[in-house]
């Protein structure tokens, strides 16, 4: 039986292609900055996005606890969103790694406002910790793959530029966003002091994700990657899977926003759904009319073959990714259509 895995984009194989890249990639300690394929990704990320340098890491939990522990002082408080993956999918990182607060605001779909930020900004008093960075997150994971309006995050840099609050962007589905938005994206990075980005989701990379800013921000960045024991050696090896994805990985994404699509329109049909989330890139989240029937469904569907996870209480995921076909879905409807 084959088996059609939607638990997560996480699960992608490297393609043959990009395994022949990483086999051929030159490789060095990149410790001491001498990994011509790390410092290749690295500049090329850089470059793609307008910013000065970039740091290779190995996951964006990493990248994400890096630029936290760079941007915020102990006792600080950081302003994001309650379903941000900072918060909720970091193990308790931002207090353990860096000893800041968090202010969570709801938002929509795991998304924030120009009025949620200015609203949540401490006042300058002693009882209160003192703001010291916004997060944003870009496709939201919790929101269903929902993409901001690129003039509310216009509005939020400007008022952090204004009150000299860095913003930092989970940009670890960034590039679904920027297939969908069509925005350029070196004026998108424009908006934001730091961003995460990771290549191992849609765009296919078995390892790896980028964090990129400002020389100064990445030297300290550097450092405390060190600190977090995240040095690596000769990883040209897995940095070479990272560059075939952003040179070859980015544009096909709109296949898989179109699986996720074609996955919503049966789904809102079947009458154990109660509602989708609007699908707006990779990611299907479906509200049950029956919360007991959760892992019912689930484990009827792994018998038949699909893998999905559970979103909460009454929710299942679907993400869509370049390891489904589109006889695959075709496949996924059919059986989606006898549960």
């Amino acid at each position: 039986m084959k088996i059609i895995d939607f638990r997560s984009d996480t699960v992608t194989k490297p393609s043959k292609e990009m395994m022949e890249a990483m086999f051929n990639s030159p490789v060095g300690d990149d410790v001491f900055a001498e990994d011509p394929t790390v410092n290749e990704l690295q500049q090329f990320a850089a470059d793609m996005f307008g910013k000065e340098d970039a740091l290779f890491c190995s996951s964006g939990t990493q990248t994400n606890q890096i630029a936290i522990n760079v941007h915020v002082q102990p006792g600080g408080e950081v302003i994001t969103n309650e379903d941000s993956h900072i918060y909720k999918y970091e193990g308790g990182g931002i207090a353990k790694n860096s000893g800041a607060s968090v202010r969570l605001i709801r938002g929509n779909r795991g998304r924030l406002t120009l009025e949620d930020v200015q609203q949540w900004v401490n006042p300058d008093d002693i009882h209160l910790p003192v703001t010291q960075l916004v997060s944003l997150e870009d496709t939201s994971n919790r929101g269903g793959g929902a993409i901001y309006d690129f003039e509310e995050i216009k509005k939020i840099s400007q008022f952090c530029k204004e009150n000299n609050l860095p913003l930092h962007l989970d940009g670890a589905r960034l590039m679904n966003a920027m297939v969908e938005n069509k925005i350029d994206l070196k004026e998108y990075a424009s908006q934001f002091d730091s961003i995460s980005l990771c290549l191992s989701k849609g765009l296919g990379a078995p390892v790896g994700s980028l964090l990129i800013g400002t020389k100064d921000f990445i030297k300290k960045s550097r450092r405390v990657r060190k600190v977090f024991g995240g040095g690596m050696r000769q990883a040209g090896i897995i940095a070479g899977g990272g560059l075939y994805a952003l040179k070859n990985n980015i544009e096909r994404l709109a296949e898989d926003h179109l699986h996720a699509k074609q996955l919503e329109a049966t789904l809102n049909d079947l009458p154990w759904v109660d509602s989708v989330l609007g699908v707006e890139t990779n990611i299907v989240v479906v509200v049950l009319k029956d919360a007991s029937q959760r892992d019912v469904i689930i484990h009827k569907l792994d018998e038949k073959g699909i893998k999905i996870v559970a979103f909460g209480p009454d929710m299942l995921r679907f993400v869509t990714h370049l390891d489904i076909s589109s006889s695959d879905i075709d496949q996924t409807i059919e059986i989606l259509n006898t549960i």
